[in-house]
């Protein structure tokens, strides 16, 4: 009878090929995380008021006005998380500045959101989302991004639809 560490082993060899061979055939794609906030020394959100700045550029940086996928830590608790898209707005130092994104429809309950402290505005729709759906932004949740750990460009946001953007954010900083 096996034991049980080789059981788990056989586990985690089985686990593994079938991710590699999702990678691989395109199926799931890896995303850049940190194992931890301070192995990736992630200072936390930004709380003061950012210095807000619309300067996308035709390169392959990301640039403030462009929507990016890339590693967003949970609120709660930073060393988990998930890869989606963000609106960069800004810099912090070395950091990019950005706000979470959702497909969720969060008009429908905007006092309930208000009361759990969570605000959005309405961006649209655009290239990051390949359903077509309208997208939201949290405009008072400002994520730092490191610039390595940017996955791919998405789109460039309008500057009309950034600058309104632009101010339901300075709404929650003054």
């Amino acid at each position: 009878m096996p034991s049980l560490s080789s059981l788990l082993r056989s586990l985690a060899d089985t686990v593994g090929r079938e991710a590699s061979r999702a990678v691989r055939s395109g199926r799931a794609r890896p995303a850049r995380r940190p194992s931890s906030p301070a192995a990736s020394g992630y200072p936390g959100d930004f709380t003061g008021r950012p210095l807000l700045d619309y300067a996308p550029r035709e390169d392959r940086t990301a640039d403030p006005g462009e929507v990016v996928w890339t590693w967003v830590p949970y609120e709660e608790d930073h060393s988990r998380g998930k890869d989606r898209p963000v609106l960069v707005i800004g810099r912090d130092g070395e950091w990019l500045l950005a706000l979470p994104m959702t497909s969720q429809d969060h008009d429908r309950d905007a006092r309930q959101e208000a009361a759990e402290g969570r605000f959005w505005a309405d961006i649209g729709t655009g290239a990051w989302d390949r359903d077509g759906r309208p997208s939201e932004v949290r405009v008072n949740r400002i994520i730092r991004v490191p610039p390595e750990g940017i996955r791919r460009i998405a789109a460039r946001l309008p500057r009309e639809r950034y600058d309104e953007v632009a101010r339901a954010v300075l709404r929650h900083y003054r």
